[in-house]
């Protein structure tokens, strides 16, 4: 199942952040530290140009440390990128973004304005939160739910520094698939439009490949199956989730599996690294190029062309 969520202030968001980005000094991007590539969203350098852009891959306590590093490197490959990570509950750490800012925008001469610095973030990787930290008091709308903030609105922060805070939107098309099924798993996706069992069965089945041992040890599964549907299932005998008739209560399990990943429950996992995705974007390009090789052949073969 392919997975898209764009709704309309969505797309009233991109408009408005494309009008008023020209005059931004520095952009940050804040991202989701267990997926950098699937939270980054492929919208923004077409829209930033030559701006300076800080990428902060929040939520480092919840990601895999070793695969962080080679996604910090990857990220870093981009012209005027810098990339950092954050813990969200790190203050200081989230001041430091400030003065890397100023740094980064620093020029031959003293700035005769406020220092204009838009942050940008799909729904749910915590950006509000950083604004919060940030401004040292509540300004922006935080919650468990995706796309909270719908508005854009201006904050004075200290150092003569003033923040252009936008509303997280996502993009018309998840490509490669896989993104959306990781940016579901990770809850930036609302849940009224997802099948938490189909979404389920994709971390079941990364996990299996990539963690085994968590799996293993979390919910006690020995042998470990050999499938994610055996997982999940396995899952429900252990808990004891059953629906009528002794069927394994899937939409039960699914809950677990979602809620103890984004909790951290399960430990420091990262869902992508920058081997996978480059395998996967290589092959996206492959079928893209396949579909259109196809279209051409059929266009070719009607009659009258």
């Amino acid at each position: 199942m392919a997975i898209n969520w764009f709704p309309g202030h969505m797309h009233k968001a991109r408009k408005e952040i494309k009008n008023v980005m020209p005059q931004m000094d520095l952009i940050i991007e804040v991202l989701d530290a267990r997926i950098p590539f699937s939270s980054e969203n492929p919208l923004v350098p077409g829209l930033r140009g030559d701006t300076p852009l800080i990428k902060v891959l929040n939520k480092r306590d919840l990601a895999d440390p070793a695969i962080t590093e080679r996604w910090l490197a990857w990220l870093q490959r981009e012209r005027g990128v810098t990339a950092i990570t954050l813990c969200h509950n790190q203050r200081q750490e989230a001041l430091d973004i400030l003065r890397l800012a100023q740094t980064l925008t620093a020029g031959p001469h003293p700035r005769t304005r406020a220092l204009r610095v838009m942050i940008l973030g799909i729904p749910n990787v915590g950006k509000s939160t950083l604004i919060n930290t940030l401004a040292g008091r509540s300004v922006a709308k935080t919650g468990n739910e995706p796309a909270v903030t719908r508005a854009q609105q201006a904050i004075k922060l200290p150092d003569n520094i003033l923040l252009y805070d936008t509303p997280g939107f996502l993009w018309p098309k998840l490509s490669p698939e896989a993104c959306g099924y990781r940016l579901a798993v990770t809850g930036a996706i609302r849940s009224a439009v997802l099948d938490f069992e189909d979404v389920a069965l994709f971390e079941a089945e990364y996990l299996l490949q990539a963690y085994p041992d968590r799996l293993r040890a979390r919910y006690g599964l020995d042998p470990l199956p050999d499938t994610g549907l055996g997982v999940m299932d396995a899952i429900a005998a252990k808990r004891r989730f059953f629906s009528r008739g002794g069927v394994p209560d899937l939409h039960k399990v699914s809950e677990v599996l979602l809620n103890e990943f984004r909790a951290g429950t399960l430990g420091r996992i990262s869902l992508e690294t920058p081997e996978m995705v480059e395998r996967e974007l290589r092959e996206a390009a492959e079928e893209e190029a396949r579909k259109a090789v196809e279209q051409a052949a059929r266009k070719q073969a009607r009659p009258g062309t």
